[in-house]
């Protein structure tokens, strides 16, 4: 077995594993959390990409997701389907669809947004509130461009 770095003493404490097992326990977190409202964490990224914007195309929601466009369109397509979204060609461009949310998916918006609330207060549970502000910052930190500029606009957390 190889000898793990001097800073990960165990292959446990690897940044790599903490942060991949930090997401898995969040996502399992909100995925329960929405899943009396008949969505999942991707789901509800579309949602708070959609949310108090102007419509957008099904491309520019999913490059904010960072979501391939084959994705993108079976999302759109169930969202659609429930009355969650309108899929209307862009005045600017009629080749491209423009996406919009619904009041009811304005609604349902609402509902997931404290749902997902919630859990990420449950997964920040263990830690006090400086902490898990501090846990937070360092992240945003550590997900900066390395040039400096401000890429907070990301989409769905």
């Amino acid at each position: 077995m190889p000898t793990p770095a001097p800073h990960a003493k165990e292959p446990h404490d690897a940044l790599g594993y903490l942060v991949k097992h930090a997401h898995l326990r969040l996502t399992a977190l909100t995925d329960a959390a929405l899943a009396p409202l008949d969505i999942d964490s991707k789901d509800f990224g579309v949602l708070r990409v959609l949310v108090g914007r102007a419509p957008m195309s099904q491309q520019a929601v999913a490059a904010k997701l960072g979501v391939d466009r084959t994705t993108m369109v079976a999302l759109i397509d169930g969202f659609e389907a429930k009355g969650i979204v309108t899929r209307k060609p862009d005045p600017a461009d009629r080749r491209r669809n423009a996406i919009e949310l619904t009041g009811p998916g304005l609604a349902l918006y609402r509902k997931a947004d404290a749902a997902y609330l919630a859990a990420e207060d449950e997964f920040l549970a263990p830690l006090d509130a400086t902490t898990a502000a501090l846990f937070r910052r360092a992240l945003r930190a550590v997900l900066a461009p390395p040039d400096g500029s401000d890429r907070r606009d990301r989409g769905a957390d």
